[in-house]
């Protein structure tokens, strides 16, 4: 299951044409990965350079989705969070349009992956909707952050039907190196990509918080990061967000309201089923802070930031 690291065109690959709505900073590198491989590409973004980035690379780009439904034969959902996504399948120019009786026969698009990370009740509502439409449906939100969007080593959890994940398989394996099948009732996977996320905001936060407490010591803050890294206080995120605050790189690669929003997110469902989570809370209360204090748009390693300010 692991992915070739250097892309070659696979000419069998341009009859399938892929659709990617929302190209930020993960659907961007998805959309790259997947044309190096030789997949035609058909794009949607709000963003006026976003577009203007996908035209001067030869990706098709459409005005809305139900434009994209019309040359894609699979949509790959890459926006923020469910209230987008309900505009993009039902809102005007919807893939919902395209599928309407007298646009039917300009429908190509028969699969369409949810792969933002939303309440597993939310996905579930949107695979319904669309299956409604005669749309097959996985619920497959991602792991792992641009460069590794861009390599093809994503995670990804995936909930589907076992015809509609075998029709997938190839586009899948193309996008990650990492596929976990965890039921067939789609909102099995956001819930497992939730559980995750709630972890990693909560080591994120916990080694924010250790670095801080180095700093206060005097103990020097580039030595400590490396003893952690090599000693059992380590986590793939320290290592990453870490060195970015370290640096004092707050440039988004995955901005601070994110991951908030996924900790909410993972902090209610764990609510719903009656299970308390009180390190996440805790977690969620310290990314609240740096949102209020103004750093919604940084990277999410601005957490440490809220230790260096007073007020916070």
């Amino acid at each position: 299951m692991e992915a070739d690291p250097t892309p070659r065109k696979n000419e069998t690959k341009k009859a399938l044409t892929i659709g990617v709505v929302g190209i930020g900073a993960m659907g961007w590198a998805m959309a790259c990965r997947l044309q190096d491989l030789g997949y035609a590409l058909a794009v949607v973004d709000i963003r006026a350079e976003a577009r203007a980035a996908a035209d001067a690379l030869g990706m098709r780009v459409c005005c809305n989705a139900a434009e994209l439904a019309g040359h894609a034969d699979m949509v790959l959902i890459v926006v923020v969070n469910a209230e987008q996504i309900a505009t993009v399948i039902s809102g005007p120019g919807g893939l919902l349009e395209a599928g309407s009786s007298q646009n039917l026969q300009k429908r190509r698009t028969h699969t369409v992956l949810l792969c933002s990370t939303i309440a597993p009740t939310d996905s579930a509502q949107f695979a319904h909707t669309l299956q409604q439409a005669g749309l097959e449906v996985l619920d497959a939100p991602i792991s792992g952050g641009p460069a590794r969007a861009r390599a093809g080593t994503l995670s990804m959890m995936l909930a589907g039907s076992d015809h509609c994940l075998e029709n997938c398989t190839d586009l899948l394996a193309d996008l990650a190196d990492k596929r976990f099948v965890v039921g067939q009732a789609a909102g099995k996977a956001a819930q497992a990509k939730l559980v995750n996320n709630m972890l990693a905001g909560a080591n994120l936060v916990a080694g924010a918080e250790a670095l801080a407490l180095a700093n206060t010591l005097g103990l020097d803050g580039r030595q400590m990061f490396d003893i952690i890294c090599a000693s059992s206080g380590a986590s793939w995120i320290f290592a990453d967000r870490m060195a970015r605050a370290l640096a004092e790189d707050f440039q988004p690669r995955a901005a601070a309201h994110i991951l908030t929003k996924d900790v909410g997110l993972a902090t209610d469902m764990a609510a719903a089923a009656g299970h308390a989570v009180p390190m996440a809370d805790a977690a969620l209360a310290r990314f609240r802070q740096t949102l209020a204090a103004g750093w919604a748009e940084l990277d999410d390693s601005a957490v440490i930031k809220t230790w260096q300010r007073p007020d916070c």
